[in-house]
């Protein structure tokens, strides 16, 4: 993996780990709705850390997830009970955000919290693996 493309996982995946740290102070000042939004932008850019390591290139938040379901899911990298939390996260933030009166019950904002979690510790996993196989690497941690 080439330094340009290490910089840029490396990027993402700080935005995954900074959205997380929000959501969880929005969590925590029961703001539940802003902290879905938050835990999905968490997901939202560890998946793309993922393809970026992979350079894989997605056009958008739909895009995204199905090339990551493509190139990690399908193939094992991901199992997919840890690889639902993506677009579980999508569908609630989507409702967060666009409904004319949304609610997010408190159990859902934790269990979403716990399943995003996982998630972004999963992709970062999969990254370091990545990144220490990779035939052209030179074996940096990101």
């Amino acid at each position: 993996m080439n330094r340009e493309r290490k910089r840029l996982v490396r990027h993402r995946l700080e935005r995954s780990r900074a959205a997380l740290a929000v959501g969880e102070r929005l969590l925590s000042t029961s703001d539940y709705l802003d902290a879905v939004n938050r835990f999905y932008y968490a997901a939202f850019h560890a998946a793309r850390a993922l393809l970026a390591a992979a350079a894989v290139r997605s056009t958008g938040h739909k895009s995204a997830i199905v090339m990551f379901q493509k190139h990690f899911v399908k193939t094992g990298r991901i199992d997919s009970d840890t690889a639902k939390a993506l677009p579980r996260a999508f569908q609630l933030r989507q409702a967060a955000d666009y409904e004319d009166f949304p609610t997010v019950a408190i159990e859902h904002a934790h269990a979403t919290h716990a399943e995003v979690l996982a998630f972004v510790e999963r992709c970062e996993r999969v990254v370091a693996e990545m990144i220490a196989t990779e035939p052209d690497g030179d074996g940096d941690q990101v």
